[in-house]
């Protein structure tokens, strides 16, 4: 029989897309003002993997990643998904976002990023909400998946993710002391 226990805190990390004539300081703000502070603002890459946004977002879209200082249970990925969804609907207009946000969990073993596509891979977590493992780590390395989008197991990507991980660790070693 096994025992329930509290689940290790995570980290949560926006990856967000934007078009290039918007500028991110009022989201940020927002952001925080539900997640806490950003502890950390990684470089910004030209999305070139796909042109599925661009429809909606122009051509030229960007991508960065923000972490923020609080760990959080990661039960509460749904929440924070309903949070930016409605982030990304204040800020769109007519109708096409300006900004795409993508809240994830990143523990020591892995990545799962929430999503309101249901797919045969992803779990129903609440309220329209499925988290998808998206990445896991092995041998020192995250490792993608089947249906890991290109983006996501791409070289710049995976570096902010494992030196998000690498401070995760170090943190996590903290807090146990």
């Amino acid at each position: 029989m096994g025992i329930e226990k509290a689940f290790c805190p995570e980290r949560l990390v926006v990856g967000v897309l934007r078009s290039p004539d918007f500028g991110l300081k009022p989201v940020e703000a927002e952001l925080e003002g539900v997640f806490g502070p950003i502890d950390y603002r990684g470089p910004e890459f030209p999305f070139a993997y796909s042109d599925y946004y661009a429809p909606e977002m122009g051509e030229g879209i960007l991508r960065t990643f923000l972490s923020f200082s609080r760990l959080i249970d990661p039960s509460r990925l749904a929440e924070a998904k309903l949070a930016t969804d409605a982030i990304e609907a204040r800020y769109a207009r007519c109708g096409s976002r300006r900004a795409n946000l993508d809240p994830g969990l990143l523990s020591l073993g892995g990545f799962i990023l929430a999503t309101t596509k249901d797919r045969a891979h992803r779990i129903p977590l609440n309220s329209g909400i499925y988290g998808e493992l998206t990445l896991y780590f092995q041998g020192g390395r995250f490792v993608p998946l089947p249906w890991t989008y290109p983006d996501w197991q791409s070289p710049p990507y995976l570096a902010v993710l494992s030196e998000l991980r690498s401070r995760l660790k170090l943190e996590l070693a903290g807090l146990a002391k």
